[in-house]
Order: structure tokens, then sequence, then C-alpha cells
């Protein structure tokens, strides 16, 4: 029974590393010579796996990608519950993100890093495909940070509202970088400033003092 279990522990660490790997391989490549002319089987060779072995972690190009963003989702919830109680929700997920982004100046190897977050904002924000992706992309472990947060179900509508209301904000501070920007001058450190920005732009529509500089 022990034998069984080191051997099913083995093989969940291996599928990590291989999901891992895929989407570092993704990543790389997109970045270094744009997401639309990067295939799957580029993806695939580069992970020195096969196309049918990509197939099994995920069923797109798409896909992959959107992985990237469980991983920040992942760093982004760890934040979100750090935050004090007393902060409105929404206000709550714009510091966990401005945290966990921060954090990534210095990062390990092996965790989210600054250049890594970079390369995936360039991929993003130059394919208008996956941008509309990002569209229908459901962050569960923010989702039930939230509903703790809250007090409701994870599947609350206002939970939803939230979720789509940051997606806004966020994909409009992306989206400000892009026109004519050098990708080679953006820091984390713009990315974060422009995040704020945005965040106050909403706030002053809504009606609010801004409170979070």
């Amino acid at each position: 029974m022990a034998y069984q279990t080191q051997q099913s522990g083995l093989r969940e660490r291996k599928k990590q590393r291989t999901r891992a790997t895929l989407i570092s391989a993704a990543i790389d490549l997109c970045a270094r010579q744009g997401y639309e002319q990067t295939t799957v089987e580029q993806i695939a060779a580069a992970a020195e796996v096969s196309a049918r072995t990509f197939s099994r972690y995920f069923a797109t190009k798409d896909a992959v990608m959107l992985a990237f963003l469980d991983d920040v989702v992942d760093l982004v919830a760890g934040e979100l519950a750090q935050q004090p109680p007393e902060l409105g929700e929404l206000d709550a997920v714009f510091c966990a993100h401005i945290t966990a982004f921060e954090k990534t100046r210095v990062a390990m190897p092996g965790q989210l890093t600054d250049d890594r977050l970079l390369a995936a904002a360039r991929i993003f924000t130059s394919s208008p495909s996956l941008m509309q992706a990002t569209m229908g992309f459901r962050p569960a472990p923010l989702f039930e940070v939230l509903a703790k947060r809250m007090g409701v179900s994870a599947d609350d509508r206002k939970i939803a509202l939230i979720a789509s209301l940051w997606n806004a904000i966020m994909t409009t501070a992306l989206v400000q970088l892009v026109p004519d920007v050098d990708w080679a001058t953006v820091t984390v450190e713009r990315i974060v400033n422009q995040m704020r920005t945005t965040y106050a732009e909403f706030l002053e529509v809504a009606g609010r003092r801004h409170e979070f500089a």
C-alpha cells in the first residue's frame, strides 16, 4: 500500500513538472516569435514531449496560456486571503493583485518572476483572440477566497460581478500600455502604476475617493 502511494505521488509530481514545462515553453516561444506564429507542435518540441502528450494536458494553444493565469491566480488568491476583512471586496482584489505583482520582483527561481510576468503580459496584449479568451476565464481559487470573505457560495452572482469588474479594469490597464509601447522599457513597476491609475479612474467614475495611492 505504501509503495502504491509512493508511486502515485511520483506520477503526480511528474505530471506537474510536465505541465509546468509546457507552460514555460509556450511563454518562451510566444514571447520570442509571437503568439500567432507559435504552434502546438513547436511548444511540444521545446518541452521535449510529443504533440499527443501536449493534448493530454491542454486542448488548445489558448489553454496552455490560460493555464499560466492559474498560477497567477493562485498567487493572488494567497494575497487576497491576507487582506484585512474591513476592506471592500473589489478593493481587496485590487490590493492583492498589486502585492502579488510587486512580489515577482524578488521571486526565487521556480516562482512567478517579473520576467515571466512581463513576457506573459506582452503575449496576452499582442493577441486579440487570447485577450478575448480571458473574458471567459473563471479564477476558481480567487472565487473561493472571495466567497469565504463574503460568507456566500462560490457561485454567488456578486462574486461573478466582482470578477467581471476586475477583469474589465485589468484589461483596460494592460491595453493602455499597448499603443506604440516598447516592451524593452516596460517593468512590473510600470504595470503596477498603470493598474493604480486605472483603478483610481474607475473609483472616480463610481463616485468614490481613491484611497490606495
